[in-house]
C-alpha cells in the first residue's frame, strides 16, 4: 500500500504561486502513477493533473492547463504541483493520489491511495 503526504499549501493572493509537494512511500514505491486532485466546498472532486510512472507523460484538467505543472523527483519519491497565476476559484483542499500502475489512463476518476489533503486558499 502506498502512503502519501502532502505539504506546501497555504494562503496566497490572486496572481500568486504555490508549489505543493507529495511524498510517496510504501510498497511498490518505485512504481506509481500519481495525480493531484482538489475539492472545493460544495463541489465535486476535480482532477487537476497526473504524471505517468512509465514515461513521465503529464495530463491536466481544464482548470489547470497552462497554469499548473506536475513534476516528479523519482529518486526522492516526490511529486510536485507548481501552481501559477492562482485565482480565487483555485481555493480548495488539494489531494495527492497514486496507484502502482504505469500510466495515468482514466486518471480523473482517482486512484486507490490518497493523502489527507492540504488547504490552498487564494484570497486578496
Amino acid at each position: 500500500q502506498v502512503q502519501l503526504v502532502e505539504s506546501g499549501g497555504g494562503v496566497v493572493r490572486p496572481g500568486g504561486s504555490l508549489r505543493l509537494s507529495c511524498r510517496v512511500s510504501g510498497y511498490h514505491m518505485d512504481m506509481y502513477t500519481t495525480g493531484w486532485f482538489r475539492q472545493a466546498p460544495g463541489k465535486d472532486r476535480e482532477g487537476v493533473a497526473c504524471i505517468s510512472f512509465a514515461d513521465g507523460a503529464t495530463y491536466y484538467g481544464d482548470s489547470a492547463r497552462n497554469r499548473f505543472t506536475i513534476s516528479r523527483d523519482k529518486p526522492n519519491n516526490m511529486v510536485y504541483l507548481q501552481m501559477n497565476d492562482l485565482k480565487p476559484d483555485d481555493t480548495a483542499v488539494y489531494f495527492c493520489s497514486a496507484d502502482p500502475v504505469y500510466y495515468c489512463g482514466l486518471w480523473q476518476s482517482g486512484f486507490g491511495s490518497w493523502g489527507q489533503g492540504i488547504q490552498v486558499t487564494v484570497s486578496p
